[in-house]
């Protein structure tokens, strides 16, 4: 099934036709290509996120948006249609979990600031926990991340789609600009050897 096919409503359609994205949209409905497996290209761009965001909809009816970080890769990719996560602890109030639990469709917008990509997911959670979720703590589990795990979300995918880049701010973590910088540090301490050596032979000429 194909990305547009689970969000393109009537209504939406009806818009599209008004400002002029119908047929481009409707074409992208026609195609063969309705991706729901990862390609080695999403992989590698999954792997190397540290959030995503999630939507989901709880029992009155609203939708609730929640930010999901850990280390770089907490984010699991375990086949071509499936991801799983560790559910770390935080404040306790739960709200994904039970709108999870009322319906498990959830919405995911995955972010490549630097390089103003962005990956957007649906699919259905399946919540893992005591005994259920012990098989899935290896996979899951991050080395060296103190945080507690409580349970074991695994997402089985229906359809993503490519966003456009427009309008994402390139953005950078504290550990891309120190491997940014790295090129112009040895370069600066070249420099300061350099000036260091330059100084004692003027104080040496000086001195005879």
């Amino acid at each position: 099934m194909s990305f547009a096919s689970l969000i393109f409503t009537p209504l939406i359609k009806k818009l599209q036709e008004r400002y002029g994205s119908r047929l481009q949209y409707q074409r992208m409905e026609d195609s063969r290509m309705k991706p729901d497996r990862f390609s080695g290209f999403e992989v590698e761009f999954l792997e190397g996120r540290d959030s995503f965001y999630w939507a989901t909809t709880g029992a009155t009816g609203w939708p609730y948006v929640q930010h999901r970080g850990g280390p770089k890769g907490f984010l699991k990719v375990i086949d071509d249609h499936t991801l799983a996560l560790a559910d770390f602890r935080g404040n306790k109030q739960y709200i994904s979990t039970g709108n999870l639990l009322s319906d498990d469709r959830v919405a995911m917008i995955l972010v490549d600031y630097p390089r103003q990509a962005r990956l957007k997911i649906l699919g259905h959670v399946e919540i893992l926990e005591g005994p259920q979720a012990e098989p899935w703590l290896e996979r899951v589990t991050m080395p060296g991340y103190k945080a507690v795990i409580e349970r074991v979300f695994v997402i089985h995918i229906e359809a993503f789609d490519w966003n456009c880049p427009q309008h994402i701010t390139p953005r950078y973590t504290a550990e891309e600009i120190a491997e940014a910088m790295h090129p112009l540090e040895d370069k600066v301490h070249g420099l300061e050897r350099e000036n260091v050596k330059l100084k004692q032979e003027l104080a040496r000429l000086r001195a005879t």
